[in-house]
């Protein structure tokens, strides 16, 4: 680079200088705190900074203990059972939704129901778990209330173990089915209007239009989104299930992020809850890596 273009690009660089300084402050330096993971960590009064410094080393004593805890294998099995679950509705029902939404020959109606469905998406966990938990509520809630009219018997979701893992992936489509939705209209609208010409000059009906026409047309951004998914195999939806479920289900809603926030703020076990946080932090970053590589193989699909 020579001098008169970086002086030419100088106020461009000057606006990186904050930006950086708080990625570096709130992205970086807490990463010294990973060093908790193997360490009998002990708090002091005296900071942080002390705690750690005069913390014992145990070395990998912490992830030893870690993995030998009852609760590890089932936390494990109800993350990814969970975001599987997740993974796959959120790719599927969409699909079907957005192909249902092109077949409408009413534009407006087709951009109503787009609208409404997406709305869910901009309202946060906080808010729709007060909403589902009274909804669904067992004594008062208006579903419940609607079982008992027709001589069904109450049930709760959100308070039955064997019934947690689906309402939550179920309530989590319900949030996000429009944002997938939304990228699939897109990649339908591209599709050439005159393949659809000449498949009715042929003969072909609205199903054969969709096997041959339809879903071989968006099958690349349905690759991309498939294996752009793969990355978030651990993230099962910490702010949702802090906000739905309770002890009665944490034998099947229990996650890695619920367990590591449980272990750390309230049992006071930081060193436990930091080497959860740093086994999540490389399982995803190697199931990140690999759906970038596998996006830039079949779809073309680059970062940088």
């Amino acid at each position: 680079m020579n001098r008169s273009r970086f002086k030419r690009e100088l106020p461009l660089y000057a606006m990186l200088v904050i930006p950086a300084m708080i990625v570096i402050l709130y992205s970086y330096l807490p990463m010294l705190g990973l060093v908790m993971a193997f360490q009998e960590f002990i708090p002091s009064s005296h900071g942080f900074l002390y705690s750690i410094l005069h913390s014992k080393f145990v070395g990998w004593g912490v992830f030893r203990t870690l993995f030998t805890m009852e609760d590890t294998n089932r936390v494990i099995y109800n993350t990814f059972f969970i975001a599987t679950l997740k993974i796959i509705s959120k790719l599927l029902f969409p699909l079907i939704f957005a192909l249902l939404l092109n077949e409408v020959l009413s534009g407006w109606f087709r951009k109503t129901v787009s609208t409404i469905t997406y709305l869910p998406f901009f309202l946060s966990w906080v808010v729709l778990g007060g909403i589902l938990l009274d909804f669904f509520s067992p004594q008062d809630g208006a579903f419940n209330h609607f079982l008992h009219l027709i001589h069904i018997s109450p049930t709760f979701f959100f308070g039955t173990a064997s019934q947690f893992p689906y309402a939550i992936v179920i309530t989590d489509l319900w949030k996000e089915i429009g944002f997938n939705t939304i990228i699939f209209l897109a990649a339908l609208t591209a599709i050439d209007p005159s393949m659809y010409e000449s498949a009715i000059m042929d003969g072909a009906g609205r199903w054969k239009q969709m096997l041959y026409i339809t879903l071989p047309s968006i099958t690349s951004i349905l690759i991309l989104v498939g294996i752009l998914s793969l990355g978030n195999i651990l993230n099962a939806g910490q702010d949702q299930l802090l906000t739905l479920y309770s002890p009665v289900v944490y034998s099947s809603g229990d996650i890695i992020d619920t367990f590591a926030y449980r272990q750390g703020i309230k049992e006071g076990q930081f060193n436990i809850a930091t080497a959860v946080g740093l086994f999540k932090s490389v399982i995803s970053f190697v199931m990140i890596s690999c759906s970038y590589l596998l996006a830039n193989k079949y779809s073309d699909y680059r970062v940088f």
